[in-house]
């Protein structure tokens, strides 16, 4: 049965385990999540030498995994059987390995867990074997979030912990960070273990500990375009090219073509108040004043405009056109070409 990551952790959590696991998809910590507390929590240490086998998918074929699944444990109640990687599992999509797996399902061992760690893809869901997994074991299907999901999901999680945390403060974590679920936990964790439960974290905590300068970020550097602010553009674009490790030139173009990007669907929106915009951009209602004043600031041909420089840039920046200047020079010209 599908299901999702929190309401399969609370049933872990209850100590309510199935038979079968079977999680897949893009994102990867979900995945971990679920199958790490399993093997954390489902057997009592002293029973996990006996009872408890890990498994990787490029090492093992489908007789593999289900001859160890149908084991009995040993001075144990139950058994866990952990294939990790299993996108990799030799035949897992071969008639013979998709036979095996499918028996089984069928008539798995109720002493047994046995967890499929399906990484970065997933089963076709028109095939015969999909719609056995949904119908026999616990499917877990994980998407990567959409850039404009993040700082929600950064905000849920620092709650989760026991901390408030700020709009914008949110939104500096997703724009540095990413999408990247682990990379996000990993960086919030550190820096949360320097303050008390039920601090509330702000823009200087973030700087401090995720290593963002509060002055000098694309944050501020898309703040400064949208007023207009030459001068200010400028010193971050200097700052910018003065600490090219900290600043590579790929992630910033993406994040000002995906700002550039909405204001053309701005511009095109009839609907022009807070809530219509703040849908249509898929934007936190928090920026939306931001982006109404930038529809002001730049006509539609002017975004037209500046979306082809972006384009181009990101092609020079991946040394396409055989464009040989430095990373620096190029995002200067940028600049420039988007302010004028």
């Amino acid at each position: 049965m599908a299901q999702t990551p929190d309401s399969v952790l609370a049933d872990l959590k209850n100590n309510k385990y199935a038979p079968i696991y079977f999680l897949q998809g893009d994102e990867p910590y979900y995945i971990d999540l679920i199958s790490n507390y399993i093997e954390k929590n489902a057997l009592e240490e002293s029973e996990k030498g006996f009872n408890q086998m890990i498994m990787y998918g490029k090492d093992v074929d489908m007789n593999a995994v289900i001859t160890n699944a149908r084991r009995f444990p040993m001075m144990a109640q139950r058994q866990v059987v952990i294939v990790k990687e299993a996108q990799e599992i030799q035949d897992i999509g071969r008639e013979a390995g998709v036979k095996q797996l499918e028996a089984y399902l069928n008539q798995p061992l109720p002493t047994t867990i046995l967890v499929f760690c399906h990484k970065y893809k997933s089963i076709d869901g028109r095939k015969p074997i999909s719609k056995l997994l949904d119908k026999q074991a616990i499917l877990v299907n994980t998407k990567k979030l959409y850039d404009n999901q993040v700082p929600d999901w950064v905000a849920g999680y620092v709650r989760e912990k026991g901390f408030g945390i700020n709009t914008k403060s949110t939104h500096m974590i997703a724009e540095f960070v990413g999408n990247n679920l682990e990379r996000i936990t990993n960086e919030i964790d550190k820096m949360l273990i320097n303050y008390n439960s039920g601090s509330a974290i702000d823009e200087a905590m973030v700087e401090k500990h995720i290593g963002v300068s509060k002055e000098y970020n694309v944050f501020e550097l898309q703040k400064s375009l949208v007023e207009r602010n030459v001068v200010k553009a400028n010193k971050i674009v200097n700052y910018f090219e003065a600490n090219p490790k900290s600043n590579p030139l790929i992630p910033i173009v993406a994040a000002l073509f995906s700002f550039y990007s909405k204001l053309l669907l701005g511009h095109h929106a009839k609907d022009k108040s807070d809530k219509n915009l703040a849908s249509v951009l898929k934007v936190n209602p928090y920026f939306v004043k931001e982006y109404k004043m930038a529809l002001r600031n730049y006509s539609l041909q002017k975004v037209i405009e500046n979306v082809h420089h972006l384009r181009k840039a990101d092609m020079y920046s991946k040394g396409i056109q055989n464009n040989s200047a430095a990373e620096g020079q190029i995002l200067k010209e940028l600049i420039f070409k988007l302010l004028h």
